[in-house]
């Protein structure tokens, strides 16, 4: 359905002469006539809510569920500014595993990197709103590499320094955690609700006439 609402153009399919002919066009969907939605449209909670997409769950049975129609999964996707449905798709937790198994020897004990913990320094400071919060002296989920990992941290505790093993505030993250990870991400989408889908489609088709 999505392609049969993009323009048609003409395409010279061999080097023009003359006169010219229809018979050197084909007609084609152009391609390059890219609808993208403004992010800051998503802070309006009165258009769209948040949805997580579920295992197993494709944008046509998303589409087919939220829309009564699975052939609107382009509405999804481009709401979404999702280009490639194989890469920015959520896979399943059976196909992430054999992806991750066919790209790497050992996904399973292979770093990808270390993330850090959150490291309370142990004494107050004032906040934007002047409110007294505990100080931290590592912020949580940092990525850092094997050498900060082995290296012992040192930090200011309000009266002193202390000093901590590298390995005790920061933990490594294998290649599968990391895909599992950003897999999970993609699964947080916003849903264009029901209310605002004609108006919406309606507004595609007029914005995909010349």
């Amino acid at each position: 359905m999505y392609f049969s609402i993009l323009p048609d153009i003409q395409y010279d399919e061999k080097p023009l002469s003359y006169p010219f002919s229809e018979s050197e066009y084909v007609v084609a969907k152009n391609l390059f006539k890219k609808y993208q939605i403004n992010s800051d449209v998503f802070s309006y909670a009165v258009f769209f809510k948040k949805y997580t997409i579920k295992e197993g769950q494709t944008p046509d049975s998303l589409a087919n569920e939220a829309y009564g129609d699975p052939f609107y999964d382009w509405v999804i996707l481009i709401t979404n500014n999702i280009v490639n449905r194989h890469f920015d798709w959520p896979l399943s937790n059976n196909d992430l595993v054999k992806y991750a198994e066919s790209q790497y020897d050992d996904p399973y004990g292979t770093i990808s990197h270390y993330e850090t913990y959150e490291i309370k320094a142990g004494f107050k400071v004032p906040n934007e709103f002047g409110v007294n919060v505990d100080a931290v002296a590592l912020e949580s989920g940092l990525h850092v590499d094997e050498t900060f990992y082995n290296t012992p941290f040192t930090y200011y505790n309000g009266n002193g320094y202390t000093t901590v093993p590298g390995n005790t505030v920061c933990r490594p993250v294998t290649v599968l955690e990391e895909l599992t990870y950003k897999n999970e991400k993609r699964r947080e989408i916003y849903l264009l609700k029901p209310s605002y889908f004609r108006q919406f489609v309606d507004d595609f088709k007029k914005s995909s006439i010349y």
